[in-house]
């Protein structure tokens, strides 16, 4: 052990035994009662949960003084060695923030990435027990056949290949009977032990990170997990409103009689992942067809739905009889037409060059805090601009990049993107990698700039431009018509003795210092004229001392003055910023 190591504050021990107290208060609860049946089923496994009631919160508290955050912050290894070692249902947790870029900085996503969890499979038995305990019917009255061994197994649940009656094949997803339960206590035990460490640190890229914030997000995000009639709900809108033609494209049917809170089933697809790219091949299948009508699709989910698939990697698109299917519809990310036209701004922003309206499209998209410069976030968007001199079009960029440096500036200037915005830099960024692999002469963000094209066209309104543009026109018309009045109360009340500038900027809040600045010339050069007008009246006035053609030596002064001035303050209001 480093010295380090050696020098950590350590938590006091009577601080935890307080605490633990308080834990195991709040640990119980009331589980969903089971059926005699499952309850034999899973005797043993009830025993070894109640054994492990009883002692998890003293094991998550050792657990937690063992990986002292006091000394070493909360590092993205800290935070995936932690869950490791709390256990089997710590790791789903990783698993499921590993893809929630939304909700942890990249680099955490990418550490958490590296958990693996290998689940013993629910018995045929328990499987076939909870099914029948959530319907209410055997396994025979629902299936003509029902396959014992899984599709695949996971830490909530696990698959199986079934046919109903009718004839159509299904797939059940099942979930582990005591696991809900399970999940839900040790969230209130990983809040509570977050609030005795006190976990709310700087990472290393000077980002904060509120535990406690993160873990209460990712208990709605379990939750919504651990009902599978949420992810039914979600392939249901999705097919009805994220697929234009079935014949090219769809997804699964949900099976709403055999669909509850513990078992999900829907339409099975007889086929295999697009990353067997040869076995397309094989089959007679072109794989630049099917890449085409993936990105065409995905395209159409983001600009015209609003609702796309936050998860599009390899595994989540099948192929079956030459047609691709989107499976998986676990995390679903929505935008809409006001986040589109956001980001639409800030490329436009970013081809015209302007530095200016790049950072206030970025302040829009996101919240500033305390600690947002905005002088020095003007300053690093007009580095960033200057990688992108020469772009001639959308087409010219790469957006899941794009979206990369963005979230990296924003996060470097204290601007919190929503979640939508770096759930859809996520999700581009797998869809890109999905047809790199599939076929890498296609442009996804070719199509994806026409897309955005045919969009700001559709959108653009020339009527209401116009009236807007004219009803500006008529505003500065009418302001400019009072100026002479202004003007002349002005020397009235110069004349006296008397003049008070009042000026108050209200309303939206743009950079105050350009504005100060004009603000200020505006006033030189109305003070240039006013001192011009009345110097020119002074001349006519008998006043000592006097110039050698006979004009009073302070009108002239002031004459010359009032002509420097306003030539300073009308060069500096033209003068290009």
């Amino acid at each position: 052990m480093t010295m380090a190591k050696n020098e950590k504050k350590k938590i006091d021990k009577e601080e935890l035994k307080s605490k633990l107290n308080d834990i195991k208060t709040e640990y119980k609860g009331n589980r969903k009662e089971m059926s005699a049946h499952l309850k034999e089923l899973l005797k043993n496994e009830l025993a070894e949960y109640r054994k492990r009631e009883k002692t998890r919160g003293a094991e998550m508290i050792s657990i937690f003084a063992a990986h002292n955050y006091y000394a070493n912050g909360f590092t993205p290894v800290e935070l995936r060695t932690t869950l490791e070692d709390l256990g089997p249902t710590y790791v789903k947790i990783g698993q499921i923030m590993s893809s929630r870029v939304d909700l942890l900085p990249e680099n955490y996503c990418k550490e958490l990435e590296k958990l693996r969890q290998n689940v013993k499979p629910l018995s045929a038995e328990v499987a076939r027990a909870v099914i029948e305990e959530e319907t209410g019917k055997t396994i025979d009255e629902l299936y003509s056949e029902f396959r014992d061994e899984p599709l695949g197994s996971a830490s909530i649940g696990q698959a199986h290949y079934a046919v109903l009656k009718d004839g159509t094949k299904v797939v059940t997803k099942v979930q582990r009977p005591l696991i809900a339960d399970m999940m839900r206590k040790d969230y209130v035990l990983l809040k509570k032990l977050a609030g005795l460490v006190n976990v709310v640190t700087d990472n290393d890229d000077g980002q904060s990170i509120d535990l406690i914030s993160v873990i209460e997000e990712l208990e709605k995000v379990t939750d919504e997990e651990l009902d599978f009639r949420v992810e039914a709900n979600n392939t249901k809108f999705f097919k009805e409103n994220c697929i234009e033609d079935e014949e090219k494209i769809t997804c699964p049917t949900v099976i709403d009689e055999l669909t509850t809170e513990r078992i999900f089933t829907m339409t099975f697809v007889d086929g295999y992942t697009i990353s067997h790219k040869e076995r397309l091949k094989k089959d007679g299948y072109d794989p630049m067809a099917i890449g085409q009508t993936i990105a065409e699709n995905f395209v159409h989910q983001v600009l015209d739905v609003g609702t796309f698939h936050a998860d599009p990697h390899q595994g989540n698109i099948m192929v079956s009889n030459g047609k691709p299917y989107w499976i998986d519809f676990g995390m679903i990310g929505r935008i809409s037409d006001k986040d589109i036209n956001k980001i639409q701004n800030m490329v436009l922003a970013l081809l015209s060059g302007e530095t200016e309206d790049l950072v206030n499209s970025i302040t829009s998209m996101g919240a500033t805090s305390s600690k947002t410069n905005r002088d020095k976030l003007l300053e690093d968007a007009d580095i960033f601009l200057s990688k992108y001199t020469g772009t001639k079009g959308i087409s010219d960029l790469d957006m899941s990049e794009l979206f990369d440096e963005i979230t990296d500036l924003s996060s470097k200037h204290n601007i919190t993107l929503p979640g939508q915005f770096t759930m859809l830099g996520r999700a581009l960024l797998a869809i890109e990698g999905v047809i790199e692999q599939l076929c890498p002469e296609l442009d996804l963000f070719k199509m994806l700039s026409k897309k955005m094209i045919e969009r700001t066209k559709k959108s653009f309104d020339l009527k209401q431009t116009l009236l807007d543009t004219g009803k500006g026109i008529i505003g500065a018309g009418k302001k400019v018509g009072k100026i002479p009045g202004l003007l002349a109360d002005s020397l009235n009340g110069l004349s006296k003795g008397k003049m008070k500038i009042n000026m108050e900027i209200t309303g939206y809040e743009e950079p105050l210092e350009r504005i100060g600045v004009y603000i200020k010339y505006v006033v030189l050069s109305l003070i240039a004229c006013i001192l011009f007008i009345g110097s020119c009246i002074l001349a006519s006035v008998d006043l000592q001392p006097k110039t050698s053609n006979g004009m009073p030596l302070i009108s002239v002064g002031g004459i010359v003055f009032s002509i420097a001035l306003a030539i300073y303050s009308v060069s500096k209001l033209t003068k290009k910023k």
